[in-house]
């Protein structure tokens, strides 16, 4: 019931103040209803300071978007930013105007993550948790509908969460909405990559999708916002500078005669398969929610970036099997490119302000112009963000922009690598030690250990034999020891990083941010490939601690997972001095390091 009564709340304020039968003045109404007209609007004026309204440089598009933190990152949509390009300008309730650059983006989510400049303190919105969100609950959008903010002051409409856990269709796009919020509030085209809040002012989605009258681009309804919690997945790919991808499981699923949920399709060289997955196997559990359907299932599948982990439960002959699986990409690389610039294309075309907002059954149609578009030919104010007059891009600004194949702006993933190396020289600075490496322990079993690790040749020695690894040789088929999947050549190239800098010994680019097996939250993940093999090391938040080297020999095998804790200070250097290894789902070693040898250059032998 209190529950209930929360909800309502604000429309019953709104009907009390309207002066209806039977309502008296002002001063007749309960104190608890003022207070609770007085949060509602607190909520929409620190909503609306954090709402961005986003107009290309050129005038030819434009939408909506939020601030997310006080150095100026911001959300909007793809289908926003994908014709207005890697420069724009976006308003904010303060009256001013401020220059901004793509930094990530999301094509097959919808999401960009932009960067807006100029100052150090901008208002933000503070992120809920919108697993809580439910039908029923009040929320609000604020945005630039049709581009009308040409004052600088966004728009705000207020509804109802009408449907969560909703299921959108790619429509004939590249835009694919799973999990997101349905809401009555009114989001019509330029409102896409606004946000929409709770009652109590804090961001649960970014609006992006309508379902619109036949005949125009009017809202009817039914709009849906994707869900801030699959934003908040991505958010540390998005940081990188790249263009991400979605996940699938390598397996398709379908509902049985009796309703089961049962996996219908699947490759053998997915993760999935590797783990364990069958076809006819019963889905019950994926990420932790409960699969009840087939669309169930896509949205929890849409909500995880490429190459997380993600926990699967499934039934066989009446038992359960819990398994995580690594989910691989919708796209190979190269048709993730093409797909966006595809799309980018057919973007420009579109009439401002751009937005995907069909009905998930119909093809795009042509739209009429809308209100308050300057007429053609007449010159627009020459400060108005909707010139057609194409500004330079201010030299200051131009430095955040960096060009490369497969990167929103190659710039940000180039600063977030610094970071997390930065962060990870806390623990010493190796260059002075770069000899041999001797590491002694013992495993599990006491059984003796020795790692000898150098620049051109590594040597173990443990209970299954003794290995070696050689530079310069193909390092995928150097896997030793037997069963660790290659553990010492992970630890070869481990010292190299140590001592060089990730991106000094190879391909180096910043991942994102990834869950780790059997830990809690997100780690910083930088890949690097070094001869034909690919490293992914995670990094803790915080610490800059390096917490895990993951080895890929080649694609389709599992890859050697070495997870190091308990750091101690050796020689002023701090050094792991237990080590996890596992390889697919088989624990290979638990090491306990007593001794660490680092030697100087003149004692490499």
């Amino acid at each position: 019931m209190k529950r209930l009564i929360e909800r309502f709340t604000p429309g019953l304020v709104a009907l009390l103040l309207l002066g209806l039968p039977g309502v008296g003045s002002a001063n007749d109404v309960p104190e608890q209803v003022l207070a609770a007209q007085r949060a509602r609007t607190e909520a929409i004026a620190r909503a609306v300071a954090s709402a961005i309204s986003v107009f290309s440089a050129d005038g030819n598009g434009g939408g909506s978007g939020v601030v997310i933190s006080p150095d100026g990152y911001a959300l909007s949509n793809f289908h926003v930013t994908s014709p207005v390009g890697q420069y724009m300008q976006c308003s904010m309730s303060d009256g001013k105007l401020y220059d901004a650059v793509i930094v990530g983006l999301d094509p097959t989510g919808d999401v960009a993550l932009i960067k807006l400049c100029g100052r150090d303190d901008f208002p933000v919105a503070v992120m809920a948790d919108s697993n809580d969100v439910r039908p029923g609950d009040w929320c609000f959008a604020v945005g630039n509908p049709f581009l009308l903010a040409t004052d600088f002051q966004p728009t705000v409409t207020y509804g109802i969460v009408s449907g969560v856990h909703r299921y959108q269709f790619p429509a004939g796009t590249i835009l694919e909405y799973a999990d997101c919020i349905q809401t009555d509030a009114s989001i019509n085209p330029g409102n896409s990559g606004g946000p929409l809040f709770n009652a109590a002012g804090e961001l649960i989605g970014i609006n992006g999708r309508g379902s619109f009258e036949k005949r125009g681009r009017v809202n009817v309804g039914l709009g849906y916002a994707i869900s801030i919690n699959q934003i908040k997945n991505f958010m540390g790919h998005l940081r990188s500078g790249r263009i991400v991808d979605h996940a699938t499981l390598g397996a398709t699923v379908s509902a049985d005669q009796d309703g089961r949920i049962v996996v219908s399709n699947i490759l053998e060289s997915s993760d999935a398969y590797r783990r364990g997955l069958r076809y006819g196997d019963d889905v019950i559990r994926f990420g932790g929610r409960q699969i009840g359907s087939v669309n169930g299932f896509k949205n929890v599948l849409g909500i995880y970036p490429r190459g997380w982990r993600v926990p699967l439960t499934i039934l066989r002959d009446g038992k359960e099997h819990d398994l995580l699986v690594r989910l691989s990409g919708v796209h190979a690389r190269e048709k993730l490119i093409e797909l966006v610039q595809k799309q980018a294309a057919q973007d420009r075309k579109q009439p401002k302000p751009n937005a995907p907002g069909e009905d998930p059954e119909k093809g795009p149609k042509k739209q009429p112009s809308e209100p308050g578009q300057e007429p053609e030919g007449e010159p627009d104010p020459p400060n108005s963000p909707h010139s057609s007059k194409t500004p330079l891009i201010p030299a200051e600004i131009a430095k955040l922009i960096e060009e490369k194949t497969g990167y929103a702006n190659f710039y940000f993933n180039q600063q977030n690598l610094e970071r997390v190396w930065n962060g990870c020289r806390s623990d010493g600075d190796f260059r002075n030690v770069t000899g041999t490496w001797t590491l002694k322990g013992q495993a599990a079993d006491a059984a003796a250990v020795v790692f000898q690790l150098g620049a051109v040749e590594s040597v173990a020695t443990v209970p299954a034999g003794r290995s070696t690894v050689v530079a310069g040789t193909d390092f995928s088929e150097q896997l030793g020891p037997a069963g660790s999947g290659g553990l010492l050549a992970a630890l070869h190239i481990w010292r190299k990083v140590l001592i060089e800098g990730p991106h000094k010994i190879g391909d180096a680019y910043y991942l994102g941010t990834q869950p780790l097996r059997g830990r809690e939250g997100l780690y910083d993940v930088v890949v690097v490939t070094y001869d034909v093999v690919e490293l992914h090391l995670s990094f803790e938040p915080g610490s800059g601690r390096l917490v895990a080297v993951e080895m890929f020999p080649e694609v389709g095998k599992d890859p050697c997972e070495t997870y190091f804790d308990d750091y101690r200070d050796v020689n002023g250097l701090r050094l792991p001095h237990r080590a996890v290894v596992w390889h697919g789902d088989v624990m290979f070693a638990e090491i306990e390091f007593a001794e660490f040898d680092l030697a100087p250059a003149k004692e490499e032998t």
